[in-house]
């Protein structure tokens, strides 16, 4: 039974679909998948959110917004906080010392076990929803709003279910190397929520979006299984927590799990503080953080996912210089790509929110006040980027008490100036945006000084120069980018029709771009030359790697005695 559903399956991926299959054998190459998927990703994103904002009012969409916290939490902290940073070396490193048949029903094991936890942990949220949403809302919403979450709530404990096992999907094809398919999944996702509210918006209301969640969490896990079964894959029932590499991946998280919940206190003290100024301030800064994160979830999270396996390796042997030159080159090349999109969403704020979410529902006034939210964010993206390879960096050399601490002090940092900004003062929602702006750039200072101790001459020339350099064509960018955009703004482009807003966006940003490469071929930037050389030698290498057989599967550094 079991061999005809794997054949059924297998047979999915016909020779049409074998670019699916294909494996990133480098870093760049790696990166740059998962970086394009991201791009779509990003793009169905905000097809999702144009479609929900054009059949909801601003009140509504705020509580579907509020409705994916409690979900999401449960699902980092114990689905991805067991996956995120142990799975992969681990995993690797059971194929390594036994065989692959090991490894994957290890990794069986472990979905089964999340499985039942996150089950019984969905339960009683489920009965619990009602008290859970009062305790973490201010008092600004209306008793319609608060309704609407409590449900969505519970609606939505269903998806986090099915990202249980698409996640365990992802870990297992990102060790094969194999970034196309769980880069792709997400659109899906996103395509499977915008169904849901295209189709079903007249009878479920916003409850349409809630089934198009739990599709498009299904799809999620749909279109990964069959690569998943191609390389080899067997779903095991046991709960065996003495299999190999089982314990271990267990006994790591905690830490991460500590990690992640900090973080997520501070989500969730957003969530209170921001429903405590106005019945919309949460929808705006939530708006802002997600044209924020564009570049974080573009540059820094794909060079950083990428990048693990490789800093893995490294931190295996006893040759820590190679560890570090390989940090501060990702680091450079992380910042080179990051700094100028915080510019063009610094200086081009408006527009980009208005081609963002403006519908009829979003008024002008919620546009200004989300511009002026994304702007001070722009100022932290690229320490948001760079710190998510510094985590990873932590995570291969199998430490992660270093991150749980600075995610204390850095939410506590946070808590009290949201505290002090909202009850002590009247900058609003423009304060609490300042302070996780500040929080950001203070958690990037402590990640660096931390780093340093870790491994002397960290901060030396190789960073910061590179940094002065790309920072200082960033700020000439920033001047010739501010004085077209006005220019033509005023005299030339109509921005209340669509068509010639995207103009106005494409001709500005065009023009900030090429002043950014101008100065960094000036500068001599080298990350300028690594960029051009990627893009160039990417589609070659596409196209040879097509025929290529040989597994090219570098070994992680995580010692025998893991597992």
């Amino acid at each position: 039974m079991f061999s005809f559903t794997k054949n059924t399956i297998t047979q999915l991926l016909s020779n049409n679909t074998k670019w699916l299959e294909k494996q990133q054998t480098s870093i760049n190459s790696a990166a740059a998948v998962i970086a394009m998927a991201n791009i779509l990703s990003i793009l169905s994103g905000f097809i999702r959110t144009r479609v929900i904002l054009s059949y909801f009012n601003e009140e509504t969409v705020t509580a579907w917004t509020l409705a994916f916290q409690i979900p999401d939490m449960l699902f980092q902290l114990l689905v991805f906080g067991t996956l995120s940073a142990s799975f992969i070396p681990i995993f690797l490193s059971v194929k390594r010392k036994n065989d692959e048949q090991t490894a994957f029903k290890m990794s069986s094991i472990v979905l089964n076990i999340l499985m039942l936890i996150f089950a019984i942990a969905s339960v009683i949220i489920y009965f619990y929803a009602e008290p859970l949403t009062l305790a973490r809302v201010g008092d600004k919403l209306s008793s319609e709003q608060l309704s609407i979450v409590i449900n969505l709530t519970k609606t939505m404990l269903l998806a986090q279910i099915f990202f249980t096992v698409s996640n365990v999907m992802t870990g297992i094809l990102q060790s094969y190397k194999r970034f196309i398919v769980p880069s792709i999944a997400p659109i899906i996702y996103n395509f499977g929520i915008i169904a849901g509210v295209a189709i079903f918006h007249k009878t479920f209301g916003i409850y349409s979006a809630g089934i198009g969640v739990v599709f498009g969490a299904l799809m999620h896990i749909i279109v990964q299984v069959p690569l998943a079964f191609k390389l080899g894959y067997k779903p095991t029932f046991s709960l065996n927590i003495n299999f190999p590499g089982v314990k271990k991946l267990f006994l790591l998280s905690p830490a991460r799990f500590l990690t992640i919940g900090v973080s997520h206190v501070q989500t969730l003290a957003l969530g209170y503080f921001a429903t405590s100024i106005g019945q919309l301030s949460f929808l705006y800064i939530s708006y802002a953080t997600y044209l924020s994160v564009f570049p974080v979830r573009l540059f820094g999270v794909p060079l950083s996912q990428a990048a693990l396996p490789f800093l893995s390796q490294q931190s295996g042997k006893e040759n820590l210089e190679k560890f570090r030159d390989l940090i501060l080159q990702s680091l450079n090349q992380i910042s080179f790509l990051a700094m100028p999109t915080s510019v063009l969403l610094l200086i081009l704020r408006v527009p980009i929110v208005r081609l963002a979410f403006g519908t009829d529902n979003f008024s002008w006034h919620s546009t200004i006040t989300t511009g002026k939210i994304l702007a001070i964010l722009a100022i932290s993206i690229t320490a948001q980027a760079m710190v998510q390879l510094l985590i990873r960096g932590f995570h291969a050399l199998k430490d992660t008490r270093t991150p749980l601490i600075i995610s204390v002090i850095f939410t506590a940092f946070y808590l009290v100036g949201s505290f002090a900004v909202v009850n002590y003062t009247n900058f609003g929602i423009l304060g609490l945006a300042v302070i996780s702006c500040v929080s950001f750039l203070v958690e990037l200072l402590m990640y660096i000084i931390i780093f340093n101790k870790f491994m002397p001459n960290f901060i030396s020339k190789s960073l910061l120069v590179p940094q002065l350099k790309i920072l200082s064509a960033s700020f000439f960018m920033a001047i010739f980018l501010y004085l077209p955009f006005r220019i033509f703004d005023e005299l030339i482009f109509n921005t209340t029709k669509t068509i010639e807003l995207i103009a106005l966006t494409l001709t500005t940003g065009t023009i900030g771009m090429l002043v950014y490469i101008y100065f960094a071929a000036i500068f001599e930037i080298k990350e300028l030359k690594l960029v051009n050389k990627a893009i160039r030698s990417f589609g070659q290498k596409w196209k040879s790697d097509e025929n290529r057989t040989q597994e090219f599967l570098i070994e992680t550094s995580v010692d025998d005695d893991l597992v």
